[in-house]
């Protein structure tokens, strides 16, 4: 069966919540910390080892600062794992 083929998952960027249990994910490079302002809980951002790029992570957190707010405004609670966008 070729690379990428269907029925394979594809390893994607993902803000992790700190403590869990699923933090360490295989293949996923740790990129950096972001701590939600509202309530201090703090997110890893990871990448997929081969495409691991800081400025990209940097625009993430600014994109992961602004769900996080929202989901104050909305009395959410943050999820476990939040998937980030390219």
């Amino acid at each position: 069966m070729e690379e990428g083929a269907r029925g394979e998952e594809e390893v994607r960027a993902v803000a992790i919540k700190k403590g869990q249990i699923q933090q360490k994910t295989p293949g996923l490079q740790e990129m950096g910390t972001f701590r939600c302002d509202g309530c201090g809980e703090e997110f890893s951002i990871n990448h997929p080892s081969e495409f691991a790029n800081i400025r990209v992570a940097e625009k993430q957190a600014r994109w992961l600062e602004k769900v996080l707010t929202d989901e104050h405004e909305r009395d959410r609670k943050h999820p476990d794992k939040i998937e980030l966008p390219d």
